[in-house]
């Protein structure tokens, strides 16, 4: 039976929730851990269970059965939260990876999501043979999202696009992800990481719809890998970006990331003030 595995991203910095947690008024558990850990580590409930946890039993219910967490090499808690939490009745079952993202010696920070998926890819080859989905460690990615991408075969690569008008966020907000373009058959034609605030309405078609990436994909390792190794770096932001890699695949070859549309909110923890939203 062909695995289904799951990538989550958890090796940033957590900066933008570190900077705003004077803003908050949070328990100092809570707050011990936003500064401390990863934002994917947060309680974010009474139980004391992070968006991590509850991102992995929505995996398990979609049908993913190996879990990659990328994180940094200051990764601690990630072995601790697995040992704790890998035989709760909600994750059982789960196989857990850890891959690390290396900073390169002469930089201070990741150098992005392209390459981190290139660094979970060279730590364990045997994805390259496979699909696997990836996602953001701080969205609380909804079971049926999970499961539409889990069970794509149709073409090499595939992407949600959430429609603006279901995600609660203010307009600023919406400037931190990317804005896509989809053709009449619903493939990908175009994904832009970030782009200003001001040329959002250029990405709504006909009907006005907008679509917007929260960074969730499912990949074929063995067609992506080369994009992701020769991803350029986006030189305002510094960073080897996953949708400078898909856009590179677009180029080389139509019709190859199908665009599932979905209607829904997504929760995002970025800043402190999201925490009491969960």
């Amino acid at each position: 039976k062909s695995m289904k595995n799951l990538i989550i991203m958890a090796a940033g910095a957590s900066s933008r929730m570190k900077k705003s947690l004077d803003q908050v008024n949070l328990s100092s558990e809570v707050r011990d851990v936003a500064y401390s850990q990863h934002k994917s580590m947060i309680p974010i409930d009474k139980s004391g269970k992070s968006l991590l946890f509850y991102l992995c039993a929505n995996a398990k219910k979609a049908g993913y059965d190996s879990i990659y967490l990328l994180t940094s090499s200051k990764n601690k808690s990630f072995y601790d939260w697995i040992e704790k939490f890998n035989s709760t009745p909600e994750l059982e079952g789960l196989k857990f990876f850890i891959a690390i993202q290396k900073i390169p010696k002469n930089r201070v920070k990741p150098l992005g999501t392209a390459d981190g998926i290139q660094q979970v890819l060279d730590q364990y080859p045997k994805l390259l043979d496979q699909r696997f989905t990836v996602c953001n460690g701080d969205n609380l990615y909804s079971i049926d999202v999970l499961r539409i991408l889990s069970k794509h075969e149709n073409s090499s690569h595939a992407i949600i696009a959430y429609d603006r008008s279901f995600l609660k966020f203010p307009e600023e907000r919406i400037t931190k992800f990317a804005l896509m373009i989809l053709d009449e058959k619903n493939y990908l034609k175009d994904i832009v990481e970030k782009p200003p605030i001001e040329t959002h309405d250029s990405f709504r078609n006909d009907k006005n719809e907008l679509f917007v990436s929260m960074n969730i994909f499912n990949f074929n390792g063995s067609t992506i890998y080369n994009f992701l190794e020769n991803c350029p770096l986006n030189l305002e932001r510094d960073e080897k970006e996953l949708p400078e890699a898909v856009r590179m695949i677009l180029k080389q070859e139509e019709k190859s990331v199908f665009t599932y549309i979905v209607r829904e909110h997504l929760k995002d923890l970025t800043y402190a003030q999201d925490i009491n939203s969960f």
